[in-house]
């Protein structure tokens, strides 16, 4: 079984939205460890929230389930009911095909650092219930669209 050398991993940023929507992940890094081994039917990372930063836009899947796992640091879960205060050792799941906007945010004056594990589902539809955006997964990968099907130029 192939070790993870994490410690030697570099952080990676950015999130593939398009431009209007990048801001709010701008602190978001991650050590993509499913990668790392290859793995190819579920993705786990070891993510790190800056500040001030959010996890993603606020979103659910129709394919691919989510789970996230608080390590250090403290953060703000936003769903569609409210918000929940996730600190190290808490968990947070989120089904598959469940129209349940959620992210977390990074509220505090610290990094929060925590597991994030979901399905790679061969086609995904997601939704962000905030913003115009949607995202199609096909086996040509990742297509951000308006919430009608026009292309982000």
């Amino acid at each position: 079984m192939p070790k993870v050398d994490i410690e030697n991993m570099e952080w990676s940023g950015g999130s593939g939205y398009p431009s209007a929507f990048a801001e709010l992940t701008k602190g978001r890094f991650r050590k993509r460890l499913g990668n790392e081994v290859g793995l190819d039917q579920f993705d786990i990372n070891l993510t790190r929230l800056e500040p001030g930063s959010a996890s993603a836009l606020r979103h659910w899947h129709e394919n691919e389930d989510e789970f996230v796992y608080i390590l250090e640091g403290q953060a703000t879960l936003v769903e569609d009911e409210g918000s929940t205060v996730l600190k190290p050792g808490d968990a947070a799941g989120f089904k598959a095909g469940v129209a349940n906007g959620h992210h977390l945010v990074n509220e505090s004056d610290k990094d929060l650092i925590y597991l994030e594990i979901g399905t790679r589902a061969v086609t995904e539809r997601g939704h962000y219930p905030d913003d115009d955006l949607a995202v199609i997964k096909d086996e040509n990968g990742f297509k951000f669209t308006h919430k009608n099907g026009d292309a982000y130029i």
